[in-house]
């Protein structure tokens, strides 16, 4: 087996393993050879003259050269000559690349080959018209016409002679002479009438004989389709196109294919189709495709209605099928044989015919056929019918849906593939990402070339691609290719792309000479101007190299080549180095570059690199151009950030609007992709495979009355952002009326009085239940006398509509009984009245008590509150109102249950009622109170239920970058007519001098425009026309701190500095300024200033910035007294700055000279090898000790050796001074290393010595610090739950005995019990507090002695901690009983067992589980049934045995057995291979460990015993491989059974898990108590038995 694992998207896909990818693109079109002969003047017989004929042969294939036959056809009157001219028209050779494959191919073969050509000038023979010629037609005219005969029948026997001869070569040995297609003869354009005829004529040549296809505008052309219309001959290389009766249809574009197996060639022929005069005048044929003139001529004076009818509306469609748009179009007045102009659009780019989009008017009809459905025709379709009078549109939306992908859970195909940037060889393939990941994340992309006329695809990259863009390299010049990709993920691989739109590998200069036609029509003659031959010239530098595209997989160079190049074509080298070295490496060592771009990769990612390139010819290698600026490795392109806020708006019944905010500062934004889902399903579907630009989008296809919620995510080059965050659940209906019609609105209710006076009323009433589908915008209010009880006529109480529900109805008649009625308005009429009320007396009220609240409303209501609103009586009594009372209870208990919630009096006209019960139905009453005493109650509000609404949203608190202060509310139901209303404290905001409102969408905000005292209170918004969607939040004193804090860090932020500017000193006495921020951007800058000035990096000052670090530094050589002040980093990053100084002036300043000048000094004193620093001690953070000094000037035979006690110290290792610095590391410190340490240093120039003394007082400071180092190292205090209780810990870097540990709980020390223990494992010093109860919590602190006074640590178990720990105490307390007795497969099961033919196999497990497991056993994933064959067996819910009798070869395969019970589920597997049964054999066995590795083999014999591994393993081994395939070394069985010594053997090894009851471990089967086997195995984890 090879050790090479592939990917699975090259192992497991059909078309690209590795031998595929490693073979080169073989293609069926050859080199394209042109080859054309040229006869000056030709051959002209006349009475009285004769002319030269002359032959010259201009040749552009690399084949050897062949006499074309070439025959002259002559009578007695006249000789007719056929010639084959050099080059054709100027349309044949300079027509620019078209859209056409074919026309691609012919191009840009015949254009490398011309240019080949002209800049050789090999093969052309030039025919000059001298003074010769001249003599020698004079010569010729004297010939008779008998001569000129004679010698052109010569002539023509000589050919026929020459071309015998070639045709029998031919025959002897074909395939030397196999010859591409060529047109010797093309057939030529035509202009001809209705109703005649024409014939095309072409002549090929080609070995083996071409066949020869036609085709009209791309489509061939099938004689049996239109018989009579078209007649199509081949007869001796002369085919023909016969077209009967042409009329205005046949104006098309014809095209003439011939190929054989060395390639394909085409030529082209137009045909134009004229119509008499009086039809259609002034045709523009120049422009088929697109005529300029077609519809209605400007001379009608008419004005033409077009009427669009039988419309195509939103359609779906599916990857691969077909799918036609059609409207009628009516225009009036007809007029005969004029049609309009009828033009198809898709996203406002107007469609061409293709092979891909076809469309049809039948004069009436209109229709647009899509033949293959990708997502690339997704988008908005629109039909524009153009006439003289204008024109008229129609347009509607068309989806894609990827088609089923070949592996289920393989992502959807990438879409609209492109190429850009094309050039010799060189050229970069752009996609879009699909909308569908299949369920998991796309791995990357593949992306497949093919060139044009083949239909071989070859991989272009090994790997997945992330980035949508791809640089193809190694195009071969002159050639055509098309580029698809492919999209994989951990399933598998998408289906292919559509394929790209041909290019061409041609240098953009050449392309753009290609695209120019020649000012002047071709004269016959071919003029070549020789240059006398030069040196070769070594091309110049190039210039303004540049990096124009970066990833982590690749870099692309680009550059313009450079003036100087000779007269020879250039390539090029391209070097790279690693920032910061000089050390070039050319990249393309072995073929130089053609084009001015160059696609890197295997660059290290994360690394800095520069690049530059050289041109070469061949002169030489031209000098480097300019190195790029260091890049890092990485992509220049991030991947957008998610969108904003999705809100959805209904559209239709079967349609969203959805729109969302723009994803912030994204770069190269594709697009977007939309996904909609139904509410609580969690599957989310594309709204759109393609994706959208914009903001908003309308999702169709949605199910009627479905509630959906949406997602957007946006998408470019680098990949797709994250999704946004979801949309609030809509309901799918129409959205005018929310579905329902408009109607005016249902009757008020509740009419009630409240106030009276002589000669008017105050009524009040309750808004109607029904709204009619649109806010009311006013009520009218009728009244009427009742006289005796018999009611009069009504009366209008108000002409114009009020908008309050309370009313005065003035003009009453006092001691008059009136009843009232009121009707309420909206936009679609006046409701119906309400029912009248009850009679009411108008009289003057003269009570003293005030009259009741009214117009009660409940808001923002919860699930435990609700907020209660109410307006302040009309009628005050005899003093003014001083307070209110709120009543509850629930809606269906007596009138005895009513409750004060407030015992004293509020002022305020609302009140929050908290305390409610979730699910119940509350009723609410208001009283007034003055001085006289307490009003009656108001009337009782609507029932309301407690309960917080599904996607309930609260005022949220907003701060911006700007330090602007805002509340926030969103609602996502709201209605066409919806509003939001702010107040402040339940009064709506009038005043805008403190506050601005925005608005849009569904999300409004309130911005405080100078936050103080005075905007303190309560801000509720309420959402209109809903059913009381409303928030509030509370501002008071503390909150409105917190924000100004907030805003004003947002306002004015600040760098975090780690550490502030300090000075230290380097080698030679340099001094180093540095200080560290927290995090620094790439746009940070620093300025560096000394006493008020700024200072700049030069000689005296050496500045670094490292942004990735932090870290600013500044470095002087050395301190001068002028040097003396104030040093000051300013940093600034955006708006974000700060700055730190460093003071030096004074005794600071002149310590801080005198030390840089005395180790200046000591720097060049020191010569011989010296101490630096003397022998000293230091702590590690790791807790070791270091022993070191510094020495100097050291040579290479300079030794160091360490004493302790007079003792030498043997070192594993000779010192090597690299660093200066020679330590001595005493591990894990104890009493026994106290002693007097001495280090000599010694070489030829000399020694030194220093001692150091770590004895009583030394080694006590010593293991203070050791302490110390150990106590800082601690961790914070951590809470553990474990099985048996609650443990608080702290890590050290390390222990010793001299460190002294403390615990207190509560400020008091603990006393350990058996509950309570403290102890130390390795590093960890713990507390263990078991079975902890409500006592044990607290604050505990751990006290680590530092040498000094001691390090605290403290942790508060108590509240959520403390009921964290417990529950978690509890659930491992669970979890470990549930564990000890889950279901479980203990052992007995090997991994592989082999076994011959028509033996019986049993295995025997062990099983485990309290209480006993069901026991199921499964054979290829499918449960197995006990039968004769299969016998399945569970014996005293402790053994679970298998057998198999007479096992035969379909017995084989994978078998596993399923444990289960309460506490849990376990499966153990295992294969049986069944072998056929050869001959007699012993039975080999084999002890393997878990790994499979051969511990012992054992080969039982009647005669012999046991014989060694190394004796008896590889003839073994041999015979078992060479008897049973494929190769198993886990198990193999024969007939024979174990001795009873390798019984026991095995036996032996058998374990118990560990985490089995000690209770349980009697209960489990022994060996005694095991059925007999055939077969003894042991646990695969253990050993198994062979």
């Amino acid at each position: 087996m090879s050790s090479v694992s592939l990917p699975f998207y090259q192992k497991d896909h059909r078309h690209y393993d590795r031998s595929y990818r490693n073979k080169e693109v073989k293609s069926s079109l050859s080199h394209y050879h042109m080859e054309a002969s040229s006869s000056s003047k030709g051959l002209k017989v006349a009475h009285s003259s004769g002319e030269k004929m002359e032959m010259t042969s201009v040749k552009l294939s690399p084949l050897p050269k062949r006499v074309k036959p070439s025959y002259i056809a002559y009578d007695e009157s006249d000789i007719i000559g056929y010639v084959v001219p050099v080059f054709r028209g100027r349309r044949e050779h300079i027509s620019g690349i078209t859209d056409t494959e074919e026309e691609r191919i012919k191009e840009t073969a015949g254009y490398v080959a011309r240019r080949n050509l002209l800049s050789t000038g090999e093969g052309v023979t030039i025919v000059a018209n001298t003074a010769e010629d001249s003599l020698a037609e004079e010569r010729f005219e004297k010939k008779s016409r008998k001569v000129s005969v004679r010698e052109s029948a010569e002539r023509i026997s000589l050919r026929k002679r020459i071309h015998e001869t070639e045709e029998l070569h031919k025959k002897l040995n074909e395939d030397s002479l196999l010859h591409a297609p060529e047109f010797v003869i093309k057939p030529r354009s035509h202009t001809i009438w209705e109703k005649q005829s024409v014939k095309l004529h072409c002549t090929v040549s080609g070995w083996p004989e071409p066949r020869v296809t036609w085709y009209k505008n791309n489509v061939p052309i099938d004689t049996h389709v239109h018989p009579g219309k078209y007649k199509i001959e081949s007869r001796y290389s002369v085919h023909s196109l016969e077209i009967n009766r042409c009329d205005f249809d046949d104006t098309a574009q014809y095209r003439v294919s011939a190929m054989n197996v060395k390639g394909e060639l085409s030529a082209f022929a137009s045909v134009v189709v004229k119509r008499y005069k009086g039809e259609i005048e002034d045709f523009d044929f120049t422009h088929i495709s697109k005529p300029s003139s077609w519809g209605f001529p400007s001379s009608y004076g008419k004005t033409f209605e077009v009427n669009i009818v039988d419309k195509f509306g939103v359609s779906f469609g599916r990857e691969g099928e077909t799918m036609s748009l059609g409207c009628t179009v009516i225009v009036y007045p007809p007029v005969r044989n004029i049609q309009p102009e009828i033009q198809w659009y898709r996203d406002d780019v107007l469609l061409e015919p293709s092979k891909w989009v076809q469309m049809h008017w039948s004069g009436e009809r209109a229709t647009l056929t899509l033949t293959h459905l990708n997502k690339e025709d997704e988008g908005l379709y629109t039909m524009r019918v153009v006439t003289k009078s204008g024109y008229d549109t129609y347009s509607a939306y068309v989806f894609v849906r990827d088609a089923d992908a070949e592996i289920a859970g393989a992502p959807g195909a990438p879409l609209d593939v492109s190429c850009l940037d094309a050039n010799k060889d060189y050229v970069i393939v752009t996609w879009k990402q699909p909308a569908v990941d299949g369920g998991s994340p796309i791995l990357g992309y593949f992306i497949d070339r093919c060139e044009v006329g083949t239909t071989h695809w070859s991989q272009c990259n090994d790997t997945p691609v992330k980035f949508a863009r791809f640089p193809v390299t190694g195009l071969i010049e002159g050639r055509s290719y098309v580029f698809r990709v492919r999209a994989v993920n951990k399933v598998g691989m998408s289906r292919p792309s559509r394929v790209s739109s041909p290019i061409a590998a041609l240098d953009p200069a050449d392309r753009a000479r290609m695209k120019g036609y020649a000012s002047a029509p071709w004269t016959g003659q071919i003029i070549v101007t020789e240059e006398e031959p030069t040196e070769g010239v070594v091309p110049g530098k190039p210039c303004e190299l540049s990096i124009i595209e970066a990833t982590k997989n690749y870099v692309v160079l680009s550059w313009k080549p450079p003036g100087q190049r000779g007269h020879e074509g250039i390539m090029y080298y391209v070097e790279k180095c690693v920032s910061g070295t000089d050390n070039w490496q050319r990249v393309n060592t072995e073929i130089p570059v053609k084009s001015p771009r160059f696609a890197l990769f295997d660059l290290a990612e994360g690394k800095s690199y520069c690049f530059r390139v050289r041109c070469c010819n061949s002169a030489g290698v031209g000098e480097p151009s300019e190195a790029t600026q260091s890049i890092v490795v990485g992509d220049m392109l991030d991947i957008p950030k998610s969108p904003g806020a999705v809100i959805p708006t209904r559209n239709t019944d079967t349609s969203v609007v959805v729109s969302w905010e723009e994803s912030k500062n994204a770069k190269e934004l594709v697009g977007y992709y939309i996904e909609a889902s139904v509410s609580g399903s969690g599957v989310w579907a594309p709204c759109n495979n393609k994706p959208v630009k914009g903001k908003r989008f309308i999702c169709h296809g949605l199910l009627t009355g479905q509630t959906y919620v949406f997602r957007v995510r946006a998408v470019n080059a680098a990949g797709l952002s994250g999704f946004s965050q979801e949309s609030e659940a809509i309901e799918v209906k129409a959205a005018l009326g929310g579905g329902i019609p408009h109607a005016s609105p249902a009757p008020p209710y509740g009419i009630t009085v409240l106030e009276s006076v002589r000669d008017s009323m105050v009524l009040g009433w309750k808004q109607p239940k029904f709204h009619g589908g649109s806010e009311i915008t006013g009520y009218f209010v009728d009244y009427r006398e009742l006289v005796d009880g018999v009611p009069g006529k009504w009366k209008e109480g108000n002409i114009k509509a009020i908008s309050d529900r309370a009313y005065r109805v003035n003009d009453l008649k006092e001691n008059k009984i009136y009843q009232f009625q009121v009707r309420a308005i909206n936009v679609a009429g006046v409701g119906v009245p309400s029912l009248p009320s009850q009679p009411f007396k108008c009289e003057e009220w003269t009570i003293a008590v005030p009259g009741p609240p009214y117009d009660l409303r409940c808001s923002e209501v919860r699930k435990h509150s609700l907020v209660l609103l109410w307006n302040p009586p009309v009628y005050i009594g005899r003093s003014e109102v001083s307070g209110y009372y709120v009543d509850i209870k629930e809606a269906d208990a007596d009138e005895e249950q009513w409750k004060a919630v407030n015992e004293i009096a509020i002022d305020k006209k609302y009140m929050k009622i908290k305390d409610l019960k979730e699910g119940h139905v509350y009723v609410f009453r208001v009283r007034a109170q003055n001085r006289a005493g307490v009003s009656k109650p108001s009337d009782v509000t609507e029932p309301v239920v407690a309960e917080t609404r599904p996607g309930t949203k609260e005022v949220m608190v907003d701060v911006d970058d700007n330090g602007v202060i805002s509340l926030v509310y969103e609602c996502s139901e709201m209605a066409a007519d919806s509003k939001f209303v702010w107040s402040k404290n339940y009064e709506e905001i009038s005043d805008s001098s403190r506050l601005s409102m925005e608005t849009k969408g569904g999300r409004t905000r309130v911005i405080f425009k100078d936050p103080s005292v005075e905007d303190v209170g309560i801000y509720s918004c309420i959402v209109t026309e809903t059913d009381g969607i409303s928030s509030s939040y509370t501002l008071d004193e503390n909150e409105l701190k917190r924000l100004l804090q907030v805003s004003h860090d947002h306002k004015f932020p600040t760098i975090p500095l780690k550490s502030e500017l300090a000075v230290e000193l380097l080698e030679k006495g340099r001094v180093r300024f540095w200080m560290q921020a927290e995090k620094l951007s790439p746009n940070t800058k620093v300025n560096y200033v000394f006493n008020d000035t700024a200072i700049v990096h030069g000689e005296k000052y050496n500045m670094k910035l490292d942004k990735n670090t932090g870290i600013i530094e500044m470095f002087m050589e050395k301190l001068e007294d002028e040097d003396e002040g104030t040093y000051t980093f300013q940093l600034q990053d955006g708006k974000a700055t700060n700055q730190s100084s460093l003071v030096l002036i004074g005794d600071v300043f002149k310590k801080l000279q005198k030390e840089s000048e005395f180790q200046r000094q000591e720097w060049f004193r020191k010569q011989g090898p010296h101490f630096v620093e003397y022998l000293g001690w230091e702590v590690t953070p790791e807790c070791n000790v270091l022993l070191k000094c510094k020495v100097a000037n050291i040579l290479k035979d300079t030794s160091i050796i360490w004493y302790k006690d007079e003792r030498e110290i043997m070192v594993d290792e000779k010192h090597d001074f690299k660093e200066g610095v020679c330590t001595l590391l005493i591990s894990q410190i104890t009493k026994k290393d106290a002693g007097i340490y001495e280090v000599i240093l010694r070489d030829d120039r000399g020694k030194d010595k220093s001692l150091l003394k770590l004895t009583d007082k030394g080694f006590t400071e010593l293991m203070n610090d050791v302490c110390r180092v150990i106590a800082q190292s601690a961790t914070e205090l951590k809470i553990q739950s474990t099985e048996h209780g609650i443990r608080l810990y702290s890590f050290v870097n390390y222990y010793t005995e001299e460190l002294k540990v403390a615990w207190q709980h509560k400020d008091s020390k603990i006393s350990y019990t058996d509950r309570v223990k403290s102890g130390v494992t390795g590093e960890q010093l713990w507390l263990q507090i078991n079975e902890p109860t409500d006592k044990d919590k607290g604050k505990y602190t751990i006290t680590i002695f530092d040498g000094k006074d001691g390090l605290q640590k403290s942790v508060d178990l108590s509240g959520q901690a403390y009921d964290e720990a417990y529950a978690e105490f509890q659930r491992l307390k669970q979890a470990a009983i549930a564990e000890r007795n889950r279901a479980r497969v203990i052992g007995g099961l090997p991994d592989v067992v082999t076994i011959q033919e028509g033996k019986s196999l049993n295995l025997t497990c062990n099983i485990w589980g309290d209480p006993v497991p069901e026991v199921t056993w499964l054979r290829n994933e499918r449960q197995m049934v006990s039968d004769n064959h299969y016998i399945l067996k569970f014996d005293s819910g402790k053994f679970a045995s298998f057998t198999i009798t007479s096992v035969t070869t379909q017995d084989s395969g994978k078998y596993s057995i399923v444990v289960k019970n309460k506490y849990g589920t376990e499966s153990g597997d295992f294969t049986v291979i069944v072998t056929q049964a050869i001959g007699d054999l012993c039975m080999a066995m084999y002890v393997t460990d878990g790994t499979g590795n051969v511990m012992e083999a054992v080969i039982p014999d009647s005669k012999k015993k046991s014989t060694s591994l190394a004796n008896t393993t590889k003839k073994s081994e041999r015979k078992v491989m060479e008897l049973a395939k494929p190769k198993i070394e886990e198990i193999e069985t024969t007939e024979e059974t174990p001795n009873e010594k390798e019984h026991t053997y095995i036996q032996e090894k058998k374990t118990i898990p560990t985490d089995v009851p000690d209770e349980r471990r009697s209960s489990l089967p022994t060996d005694e108590e095991k059925p007999n086997e055939e077969i003894l195995t042991t646990d695969p984890s253990s050993e198994t038995l062979i």
